[in-house]
């Protein structure tokens, strides 16, 4: 699904993937559970590239859902790998970056048998991203700090068009803006400034981990 042109949401998996196009090749940020690669790979295609027209792989944080199709798409694409020191610190390790007590007892499980899941997936990154530096990718994408629901969480923001890519430090259901939910958050103050945070970007297209796209964001923040 193209959002604007040359920026595409991977319809149909689990932790919404992104896909920029640029004359040098394709930026994705994020993978999606394991097996989730088959969709990407098959969108690339339809949209008339090949796996190695994947360039650059940016990861907004080290949670299962959002690097199970990591490995596979590295393999087949050559494609070099980029996130925060924490979070590639534990891509590199196989164990999540943070450890959480969720109350809830189906969440509770859901997340161990995700930890246990994430020890078979063990990945280096080829570059460290930090906060405030700016990649070469669709005219500028800016790396946003926005730690909280893990400690090394990342967001992409993109000036020129108000793309902002939120990760998980901000999700949407139906046309509304939510914060990282209690339930899987590290740390909630620090989650909270996160918002903040991203609120003064300015961002008038939204697009996060887990939900719709949200347009005309602007006053949609959960913020106040």
């Amino acid at each position: 699904m193209e959002i604007i042109p040359n920026i595409h949401l991977i319809p149909g998996i689990t932790a919404n993937p992104y896909l920029i196009i640029d004359p040098d090749g394709l930026t994705l940020i994020d993978t999606g559970l394991p097996g989730s690669e088959k969709k990407i790979l098959k969108y690339v295609a339809w949209l008339g590239f090949k796996p190695s027209d994947l360039k650059r792989i940016i990861i907004t944080h080290a949670d299962y859902d959002h690097i199970g199709g990591l490995a596979s798409l590295k393999k087949v694409s050559g494609a070099r790998v980029h996130a925060s020191a924490v979070e590639a610190a534990a891509m590199a390790t196989g164990h999540p970056s943070r450890m959480i007590q969720p109350k809830n007892p189906l969440i509770k499980l859901v997340f161990t048998v995700m930890g246990r899941l994430v020890k078979s997936i063990k990945i280096q990154v080829d570059e460290i991203l930090t906060d405030g530096q700016v990649l070469p990718i669709h005219g500028g994408l800016q790396v946003v700090e926005t730690f909280g629901h893990t400690p090394g969480h990342i967001s992409f923001f993109i000036p020129s068009t108000g793309v902002l890519f939120s990760g998980d430090s901000i999700v949407s259901e139906k046309d509304r803006l939510f914060t990282s939910r209690q339930s899987v958050t590290w740390d909630r103050q620090k989650a909270d400034e996160s918002v903040l945070k991203q609120a003064r970007l300015g961002a008038q297209i939204v697009c996060p981990g887990h939900g719709p796209v949200v347009m005309e964001a602007e006053d949609k923040f959960p913020v106040g």
